[in-house]
This record gives structure tokens, C-alpha cells and sequence, in this order.
């Protein structure tokens, strides 16, 4: 870009006035209309990176062009127009006459605002941000970069590079694990460090960071190493704001430290509570002291010894309001497009879906907060309790705003996420099937939302045992966001992982080996080698050795990604734990009992120390700590744990859910040994029949419940009712795998 150069015939560049992550911000006029405008150019990429890299800036500054002009709010920067000129790309704002916080406290020498000037900025960024949160939009990149005060007081935020449409938060993250972290080291949220869903309560942590900054001239974690920031965030109480300034009003102090808390459910609800709050300390006389207790603090040595994710080895401290020139900003592994919802119109131009009135925000934010409340639940693994709330915030959602909006939606989402993590699988097709129809109609096939959708119904498909259809699923899928978002964008890759384990399902072994290696290879390249996602990949890696009978690379593989995931998830993390699982399978798997039975005794204690004795995962380290007693001649032993592990799975999950079921055949399994044949049909015959009335007669767990009641029959002496059923079994895997009714 160069000065006096003409955009699209109408924008003469004046002279540039700065400098951003995606690109140069240019003093223009406005030819047609005779006005000063901002215009900001898409910075070329260095040589150095490649087309994936090139495409996801371009994609990230399309999306803050959509997502600044949906909002309409005096705190946020004014969109005028948005293009593409000789293949560059460009965004038209309105000039701001002022400067940035990042700026004012250079000014100021480092010296920290006055009170009424942090009260101020405080109360007009909490107000922007309450608006665009109801819009459903996440900044994510809050700092005193992105605030600007206007010389007649204004304060407005800008740059939405790296926003996130609400409704798109955690359409697909969950799926074979957590998104990359995006944003400025010195403003960032504990959960956007560990790559975790973000929603509006980041902001929050952000702008607390910012309002720390500004009222004590130092951000909360005054540090070189970006380590170490990440680290402080994630781990470390801050300083409490007095330590630095004790002129502070405490209630002030109180409201920072607030936002600033780690977990996102203790800081204020949203916005709209932060800006009450605020226009009450103007009204309360003599700010009331409050006595803010300080707690126990980390030293410096402490906090590098619980080193940060690897993947964040890269990434630059970032600039903190004061201090050195800014490095280049790396790529956003998790830029998406998003769009604002807008009704789409039929052939002859009516629209499809109507725009209800806009409902009491009041209302919308309590049942946003439901909505979260139903994600925590879900989290905590009471899953039939999180449907019942999303189904209820479904149906006020829907009356609200409609069927097709994409809060509802979301909402119905969850639920059938619910569903298919209850037992309840051929339900949770029908609920995907009918939310990625609709989300088609109102967002278009290639929504991120849409294809998460789709994904989910390849996902359900494969528990039902109709394995191809789940591959022609996920191969549509992975066409479609290959298109979309490129080979090698996040979402991409987790397709690409998911199609590598229904190949494992359709008995493809070296090909589920091939595409994971390929995937596993992609995603170090992308976000690490230690990043969450490049491990599962990995982890499913050594799982097809595993099925290709290579037990011993398949050990080798699985204890790496358990050292890796301990040294950067911690030796608790659930994935961690999952790892050393698989540790204990293929030890079995060698023969090596003894060694197994020794691992399973301590991975049974530590996930009973973690995650309580009735946890999903507790009772699964206990099944196969069963079944290894078995493999070791002792079945009462074996028995006893089938038994006691089944009674709990019955309490938990419910008495026909799969692992239920498992359970209860292990419980046969053990009684046949034991020669007790009558007890184990009884058993065997309970299976089948439940997997029958949940899975279909035809489900290959069904057919396999049927083929141990055969056998069972067969050693009581049945030898013709035993024929008949192998004879039926027979016929229905035959159908299956021609794919015949």
C-alpha cells in the first residue's frame, strides 16, 4: 500500500496512522462523499509463511469486517464498507480522533489514570461490551491496543479480528478435543490459555486485565517470559491493585479483582452486571472500604515449574500497554468464518424464516445463563439433567426468537449432544438430523454450525454400528470444510481424525493407521506437538496398531502420549488418565497380566482420588482391572469386581446403557468360567436383549450377545436351539455387512 493510492475508485490513501496484527490503518478521504475515513489494508504475509497460513489472515479479516458491521453501538468502532481491491483486502471504519489506552499511558510515562479517568473507560467498555454480547459476539483480544478514548471523552473498542460469533463458541471443539488459544499473552483468560470454549465471562477477564493496567500503570502479570504470563494467569492470584496504588478505592479494587477471578463462573454474570456496578460506585459516598484479604502467592520459581502447554512454546509476550515493540503475531489456528443470523428468502423473495421481535434483554441473558448452566452439567457428566435444560431453554428460545434462530438451535444441539451421551443414540440421530436441516436453511451448508452437525450425525451413525454410513458422513464433511476452512484448519483436521477412527470401525486397520499419522503429522505442524489435539490423534494412532495386532509399537506410542500429556496437562487430566488405560489394555493384550494388574491398581486409585468412585472412568479402569483378573485364572476375584462394577454403572447411567451392558456380560463371562452355565445364559440372555431393544437386532454388539448365548446354550447341552440361533446370527451379519434391511 502506498500513499495517494485510490481504492476501488473512491478511497485516496492520506497517510498511515498504524500499524495492527493483520495490517496497516491508513487516514483516507472518502472521494464520494467527502469525508475523512479510516481504511485498514491487509498487510501482505512475510515470504516465509505459506498458503495456509495466507488464507486464514484473509478469512479472520473478512470475519471482523461482518462482525464490527453487525453491531451498532456508540462504544464500537462504525463500519462504513469492506472489499477487495487488486487482490488486496480492505475495511472502511470512521476515523477516530483520539488515542488508544496503550498510547494515553505512554503519555503518561507509565503512570497509572486517574480514578474518575479508570471509572470512566470502565463503565463505557463494560456498556459496549454488554451490547455486544447480546448480539452474541466474543471479542477475544481485549486490550488497551483495542480501546480508544476520543478527545471528547468517547471510549470505543475496536478491532474484532479475532471475534467469535456466540452461537459458533464450541460447535466443534469438543469433539476429539480442545481449540488452540488465541490472543494477547498479557490479556488473556485462564480458559483461552488452556484452549478451552470461551464465552462472553473472557472478555470480562480481559477488560479486568485492562482496567488493572490503566489503575496501577502495570498489567496483573508484569513479566518478559510469555511462560510465565500464561502460567501467572492460569495459576497465580494477582496482586491485589493497592499493593501498587494504595489511593485505590477499594470497591474499585474489589470489581477488578473480581474479573479477574479464574474460574469464569466467579466473576460477574456478564456485562450489563459489571456496568451496574460501575454507575454505583458514582453514587455510593465515600466508596466504602472493603477489606480485601490477600491470598497466598506463587514465587517466580514455582511458576515456571508448572510450565504452560508446549504449544504456546512460540508464542510472543505480545505488547503490554508500556513496553517494547510488538513481535509479529502468529497465525489463528481457530479462525473460522462466522456470519450474523439474517433470515434467508424462498424463490419468490419472502423470507423463509420469520424475525421475531426483539425479547427484553433481561430475559435473553437469563436464558443465556441457563443455556451455560446446561454446558456445566453436561461437563460434570449429568447428562440426562443437562438435556432437560437445554430442552427448556430449546423451547423459550424458540417462542422468543423462533425455531430457526441460531440461539435455539444451539440450544437443540446440546440437547441431542445429551442424548447420544445417555445410551440413547438412535434418538440423538434423529435430533441431529433435524437441527443440521435447519441450521442448512438458516446459516447455509458450509456453516461452521451446520457441518458441526453433520459431524455429530456421522458420530451417532458409528454408534449405532452403521459404520459406512458414518464414513460417507464424514467424507462429505471433510470435502466441505477442505473447501471452507482449508486441509489443514483445526476443524478440518479433527474430520479428518474422526473419518481415521470410523475406518478403524469398518475393520480398515491401515488405513485408520495411515489417516491418524497423517492427521497426527498435520496438527504438530499446526499447533504443536504437544498440543491436546496432536496427542488424541496420536492416541488413535497407537489404537489402529493396536487393531493390527502391533501391541508392542502400540504400548510404545501410548506411554509417549501419556508422558506428554503429564508433562503438559498434569498427571490428573482426564486424558492423562485415559492413557495410562490404554497402558494397562495392551499390557493385557501381551500377556503381561502381572504387570497390568499392577498398573489397573493404581490407575483404579487415582481415578477414584480424582474423579470420585461412581465416575464413568473410575468404573471403566475397574472393568478392566476384572477382566485382568480373569485373564489371570482368578474368577471369583473377576466376579465379585464384574458384579459390583455393574450395579454402579446400573445406578449411574441406567440399566440398558452400553456400559451397563458391558458389565453384565463380564458378570457371564465369569460365571461360565466358574461353570455356572445356567446363571451366565440368564445373563447372556438379559444382554442380547437389551442391546436389542436399544441397538437394533441387527447391531453388531446385539449379534455378538446373541452369538454368547449360543455358546452358552451349547455347553448346557442345547444343541438345537443352539444351531438355530448361530443360523440367525449368521443371516443378520450377512445383511449388515451387504448392507441389506
Amino acid at each position: 500500500m502506498g500513499e495517494n493510492r485510490l481504492i476501488q475508485g473512491r478511497y485516496r490513501l492520506l497517510e498511515p496512522v498504524g500499524r495492527g496484527g493483520m495490517g496497516e490503518v491508513w487516514r483516507a478521504r472518502d472521494e464520494s462523499l467527502g469525508r475523512q475515513v479510516a481504511v485498514k489494508c491487509l498487510r501482505p504475509p512475510a515470504p516465509e509463511h505459506d498458503a495456509s497460513f495466507t488464507r486464514v489472515l484473509r478469512e479472520r479479516f473478512r470475519r471482523e469486517a461482518r462482525v464490527a458491521a453487525a453491531l451498532s453501538h456508540r462504544g464500537v468502532t462504525v463500519v462504513h464498507d469492506f472489499g477487495e481491491d487488486d487482490g488486496d483486502l480492505y475495511l472502511v471504519m470512521e476515523l477516530l480522533d483520539g488515542r488508544d489506552l496503550s498510547r494515553l499511558l505512554e503519555d503518561n510515562k507509565g503512570h497509572p489514570l486517574p480514578v474518575e479517568e479508570v471509572l470512566a473507560v470502565a463503565e463505557q467498555v463494560a456498556a459496549a461490551l454488554a451490547h455486544t454480547h447480546r448480539q452474541g459476539v466474543v471479542h477475544r483480544d481485549l486490550k488497551p491496543a483495542n480501546i480508544v478514548r476520543l478527545t471528547d471523552g468517547t471510549v470505543k473498542i475496536c478491532d474484532f479480528g479475532i471475534a467469535r460469533l456466540g452461537q459458533d463458541i464450541g460447535f466443534t471443539a469438543r469433539l476429539t478435543g480442545t481449540g488452540a488459544a488465541m490472543g494477547t499473552p498479557h490479556y488473556m483468560s485462564p480458559e483461552q490459555i488452556g484452549g478451552a470454549e470461551v464465552d462472553q465471562r473472557s472478555d470480562l477477564y480481559s477488560l479486568g486485565c485492562v482496567l488493572y493496567e490503566i489503575a496501577t500503570g502495570a498489567p496483573p502479570f508484569d513479566l518478559d517470559d510469555a511462560w510465565g504470563i500464561l502460567i501467572g494467569h492460569r495459576d497465580t492470584p494477582p496482586r491485589p491493585p493497592r499493593g501498587h496504588r494504595p489511593e485505590l478505592p477499594a470497591c474499585l479494587e474489589r470489581i477488578i479483582l473480581d474479573l479477574l477471578a479464574k474460574r469464569p463462573e466467579e466473576r460477574p454474570r456478564d456485562a450489563a452486571e459489571l456496568a451496574h456496578r460501575l454507575a454505583s460506585l458514582r453514587t455510593t459516598p465515600g466508596h466504602p472500604r472493603t477489606v480485601v484479604a490477600e491470598r497466598p502467592r506463587t514465587g517466580g520459581a514455582a511458576v515456571r515449574d508448572r510450565r504452560a502447554p508446549s504449544w504456546t512454546r512460540d508464542l510472543a509476550t505480545g505488547r503490554k500497554a508500556v513496553g517494547a515493540v510488538p513481535g509479529p503475531v502468529p497465525p489463528d489456528p481457530g479462525a473460522a468464518l462466522t456470519v450474523a443470523w439474517t433470515a434467508r428468502r424462498d424463490a419468490t423473495g419472502a423470507e423463509a424464516v420469520a424475525v421475531p421481535a426483539r425479547p427484553a434483554p433481561d430475559h435473553m441473558t437469563a436464558l443465556a445463563a441457563r443455556h451455560h448452566e446446561g454446558l456445566a452439567v453436561a461437563r460434570s457428566g449429568r447428562w440426562a439433567e443437562a438435556r432437560e435444560i437445554h430442552l427448556a431453554v430449546a423451547a423459550e428460545r424458540a417462542a422468543l426468537l423462533g425455531p430457526g434462530h441460531p440461539d435455539t438451535l444451539s440450544s437443540r444441539y446440546e440437547a441431542a449432544f445429551a442424548l447420544s451421551r445417555t445410551g440413547r443414540p438412535a434418538d440423538a440421530l434423529r435430533a441431529y438430523a433435524d437441527v443440521a436441516d435447519a441450521r442448512e436453511r438458516v446459516l447455509g451448508a458450509d456453516h461452521p454450525g451446520t457441518l458441526a452437525a453433520r459431524q455429530e450425525t456421522a458420530y451417532v451413525l458409528g454408534q449405532l454400528g452403521r459404520h459406512f454410513e458414518a464414513h460417507q458422513g464424514y467424507t462429505a464433511v471433510l470435502a466441505a470444510r477442505t473447501r471452507v476452512m482449508g486441509r489443514d484448519h483445526p476443524d478440518t483436521l479433527r474430520c479428518r481424525h474422526n473419518l481415521a477412527v470410523t475406518l478403524g470401525r469398518l475393520g480398515r486397520p491401515e488405513e485408520a493407521y495411515r489417516t491418524a499419522l497423517d492427521v497426527a503429522a498435520a496438527r504438530a505442524r499446526v499447533l504443536g506437538a504437544d498440543h491436546p489435539d496432536t496427542l488424541v490423534s496420536r492416541f488413535e494412532v497407537a489404537h489402529a496398531l493396536g487393531q493390527s495386532g502391533r501391541w508392542e509399537e502400540a504400548l510404545g506410542t501410548y506411554r509417549e502420549v501419556a508422558a506428554a500429556r503429564a508433562r503438559t496437562l498434569g498427571p490428573d487430566h482426564p486424558d492423562t488418565l485415559a492413557a495410562r488405560h490404554e497402558n494397562c489394555i495392551c499390557l493385557g493384550r501381551l500377556g503381561r497380566g502381572a504387570d497390568a494388574l499392577l498398573l489397573y491398581r493404581a490407575l483404579v486409585a487415582d481415578r477414584t482420588r480424582v474423579q470420585g468412585p461412581a465416575h464413568p472412568e473410575t468404573l471403566r479402569a475397574r472393568h478392566g482391572l476384572g477382566v485382568n483378573l480373569g485373564r489371570l485364572g482368578r474368577w471369583e476375584e473377576a466376579l465379585a469386581e464384574a458384579r459390583d462394577v455393574c450395579a454402579r454403572r446400573a445406578g449411574a447411567l441406567g440399566p440398558d446403557h452400553p456400559d451397563t451392558l458391558v458389565s453384565r456380560r463380564e458378570v457371564a463371562v465369569a460365571l461360565g468360567w466358574l461353570g455356572r452355565w445356567t446363571d451366565a445364559l440368564t445373563e447372556y440372555r438379559g444382554v442380547a436383549a437389551a442391546r436389542e431393544g436399544v441397538l437394533g437386532p441387527a447391531h453388531p454388539d446385539t449379534l455378538a450377545g446373541r452369538h454368547d448365548e449360543a455358546h452358552c446354550l451349547q455347553q448346557l447341552g442345547h444343541d438345537t436351539e443352539a444351531a438355530e440361533l448361530y443360523r440367525r446370527v449368521a443371516t443378520l451379519s450377512r445383511r449388515q455387512a451387504s448392507g441389506g434391511p
